[in-house]
């Protein structure tokens, strides 16, 4: 009621399935944070042939994911979900650049997490997914997945498992350890530990090859550098860290539309052209989907001890089943 008396809305309802009910609209944004909610309000809007732009994480489990893709399917609706880098025109130079050998051979990737109070396992699940999705969009693909979750230093037990903030669900780990194999035969390792971030944030995904390295931070017009030395230090091996945008290596940004510097807007301008073309946008359902089995199989891998192969046969939340 308070926020509709400052946007000046009269037309507030208690409930949003009466709301799609009422005004019938094309498209909702289901902005809130809390993880818990999503399933049911993608669910609601899909089985009313709504579309939606969803803030992430996507949802909990794989369970949710699953039942999701099952309604957008059916009801042939399109569900686009708010990863902003997937959007980012550097991110596709940098695509680019690797296919094209301005680091030489891929052969390993690594990213972290915010590490800020939420570092460990409420990081991979409210960051995480971000890198997760780069790791995506440059063409990575998981195979398996081997990590260990830690709390106070120790391996985390049934007994270690609380409700995570904002309906995230089963939660636990002050630190996350976490190697995918992929299907390009290198490795991706992710990793956060509570409180071990500072400014400027180390938030962002490296890609090393054997001629240097490429990282990019989140953000639709994000930070990308590159350090073309063999060595990967600037000191011993030469060479020093260059921008990159959508031009190339220290060519000055072309797009200066206002439009890449507000976080959605291209974004929601994909999802839009996504249902006037009848296609899936660029991170929908099914990519969607992808992000959560990878953060899912982080928790697995811990539960069972050993590696995990995607795609996963268990799809409930991994830390309901530790005994």
């Amino acid at each position: 009621i308070n926020t509709a008396k400052r946007v000046d809305c009269t037309n507030v309802f208690a409930d949003y399935r009466e709301m799609m009910d009422a005004a019938k609209p094309d498209i909702v944004a289901v902005c809130t944070r809390w993880l818990d909610q999503h399933a049911d309000m993608i669910l609601s809007a899909a089985q009313r042939g709504i579309h939606c732009y969803v803030e992430k994480p996507f949802c909990r489990t794989l369970t949710e994911a699953d039942a999701i893709v099952k309604a957008c399917e059916m009801s042939h609706t399109r569900v686009a979900v708010a990863h902003p880098t997937r959007y980012a025109p550097a991110l596709q130079t940098m695509r680019r650049m690797i296919r094209d050998g301005a680091i030489g051979k891929v052969v390993e990737l690594r990213g972290r997490g915010k590490e800020d109070r939420r570092g460990g396992g409420e990081d991979l699940w409210v960051l995480g997914s971000h890198i997760m999705d780069m790791v995506l969009n440059l063409g990575f693909e998981p195979e398996w997945c081997f990590a260990s979750i830690l709390t106070d230093g120790k391996p985390v037990t049934a007994e270690d498992v609380y409700d995570g903030n904002e309906g995230i669900g089963p939660l636990a780990g002050d630190a996350v350890r976490a190697t995918y194999g992929l299907k390009q035969g290198v490795t991706y390792s992710f990793a956060s530990y509570r409180n071990a971030g500072d400014r400027p944030t180390r938030f962002a995904l490296r890609v090393y090859g054997s001629e240097g390295i490429i990282e990019i931070q989140e953000n639709v017009l994000p930070e990308v550098w590159i350090l073309q030395s063999r060595s990967w230090n600037t000191g011993r091996g030469g060479g020093e860290w260059k921008r990159i945008n959508s031009a190339g290596i220290d060519k000055p940004e072309p797009l200066t539309d206002p439009k890449f510097k507000r976080r959605h807007h291209v974004a929601i301008e994909d999802l839009l052209s996504a249902i006037e073309q009848r296609r899936e946008p660029k991170c929908g359902v099914y990519e969607g989907r992808r992000i959560v089995e990878m953060i899912a199989a982080v928790f697995e891998s811990h539960r069972v001890g050993g590696p995990v192969t995607f795609p996963l046969k268990t799809r409930v939340n991994p830390l309901t089943l530790m005994d």
